[in-house]
């Protein structure tokens, strides 16, 4: 515990030495680098005690989220002026050892001095996060964007081609702090034209008490021709909390899972359902949380147990690493995986189509989006709400609609 605080300590020094050196190149005002050196002072003092007061039996609150935000806020740009300047410094050392060995240089001459237009380009490059940061925390958190996807499928049913299915996934309702914006996606999910809704998980951050306020909102979701159907996500078990007691969190835990049927949705439990249209059907199979770095109580041979080989298989599993790990090469050959959990890390960049980048990818294989293994899918939703930072940078928050499509190519 010591040694992980001294280690912390150094980094935040570190990166505070490096961030001065920025301000000093170009700041010569004495009172204006007191000024900035005091409140660095002050912000890095109020971040650590913030934390120090976290509270293992209530988890996360407001709170908590603005700290998380104010220290992101603070302290990327920082790193950002860190590297630059630091790349600059090993620089500097590598001309400093040249001029001593090749060219004999006096003392004094012998490291370069910090070139002024490097501590600009690092200043400049850090207003790029900080900017950012800023617009995730006060707008990008609800710019909810309604992402299309088509699937094909070549042994799809016919009568199931065409069929849509809106996906949303990870709620985190104890989050939300905007009754407008959250009924504005609300209108979004009801204006697409799908069959059924699916609901991949994570309803709240720990509590059951924090849906309480937004019920009537998500019951405003519209009925489906062929359902509502929803799984349980890492969250909603209640584990990253202590809790009184076990009678105590297991009360937690049905209060969650009665929260899904409070809002319309049939919670699946590790089982399955036949959605039937026309002479055809499908199977809907509903896995509780299973990760490989999380809570594995999902059991996918006991949900998808009397389904047929031969069956349309659609498996709704909230990590995606469950995907990858057991479901893309089961025998069973399950057709669409649908998931959440990532959130895409809430910070990365994308461009629909195009390209997409985010810290998400060094952790999971499939982390935003669609993916493919021997004509087997998983889509991966970047997530309705938001968890710890309080905001969305570059990955905004998802409404899917999934098309299945009959077929044998991707569009």
């Amino acid at each position: 515990m010591i040694l992980r605080f001294i280690i912390l300590c150094t980094f935040f020094l570190f990166i505070e030495f490096y961030a001065y050196q920025a301000f000093r190149a170009l700041i010569k005002l004495r009172w204006a680098l007191i000024a900035y050196q005091l409140i660095s002072v002050l912000l890095l003092v109020f971040i650590v005690y913030s934390f120090t007061q976290f509270d293992r039996s209530v988890g996360q609150t407001k709170y908590t989220m603005f700290t998380m935000g104010l220290m992101l806020l603070v302290y990327v740009p920082k790193i950002v002026i860190t590297l630059i300047l630091f790349g600059e410094d090993i620089f500097r050392i590598g001309a400093s050892i040249l001029n001593y060995f090749m060219y004999n240089a006096p003392r004094k001459e012998m490291m370069p001095e910090r070139r002024k237009f490097v501590s600009q380009i690092a200043l400049g490059l850090a207003v790029v996060p900080f900017l950012s940061l800023i617009y995730g925390i006060f707008e990008g958190k609800y710019n909810f964007k309604v992402l299309k996807q088509t699937i094909f499928f070549p042994d799809l049913p016919h009568a199931f081609n065409g069929f849509k299915i809106t996906q949303i996934s990870d709620v985190h309702s104890g989050s939300f702090d905007d009754s407008e914006k959250i009924n504005y996606a609300i209108d979004l999910i009801n204006q697409q034209e799908s069959d059924m809704i699916l609901f991949t998980g994570d309803i709240v951050n720990t509590h059951a008490k924090e849906m309480h306020p937004w019920i009537d909102t998500f019951n405003r979701i519209k009925e489906y021709k062929y359902g509502k159907f929803s799984i349980l996500g890492n969250h909603d078990y209640g584990e990253y909390v202590t809790w009184s007691s076990e009678q105590q969190k297991d009360e937690n835990f049905q209060a969650i899972k009665n929260l899904y049927g409070q809002i319309g949705f049939k919670l699946m439990l590790n089982e399955h359902a036949y959605i039937h249209k026309g002479n055809d059907k499908i199977a809907l199979i509903g896995v509780e949380n299973w990760g490989v770095n999380f809570k594995k109580a999902g059991d996918l041979n006991k949900a998808s147990a009397n389904v047929a080989q031969d069956d349309f298989k659609i498996v709704m599993s909230h990590d995606p690493s469950h995907w990858d790990a057991e479901i893309k090469d089961h025998p069973k050959n399950f057709h669409l995986t649908l998931s959440g959990h990532t959130h895409g890390m809430q910070f990365g960049i994308e461009i629909p189509g195009y390209f997409k980048w985010s810290l998400a990818q060094y952790i999971y294989k499939q982390w935003a989006g669609l993916y493919e293994n021997l004509g087997r899918y998983v889509y991966v939703n970047r997530g309705f709400g938001f968890h710890a930072y309080p905001g969305r940078v570059g990955i905004m928050p998802e409404i899917t609609v999934i098309e299945l499509k009959k077929g044998n190519s991707v569009a």
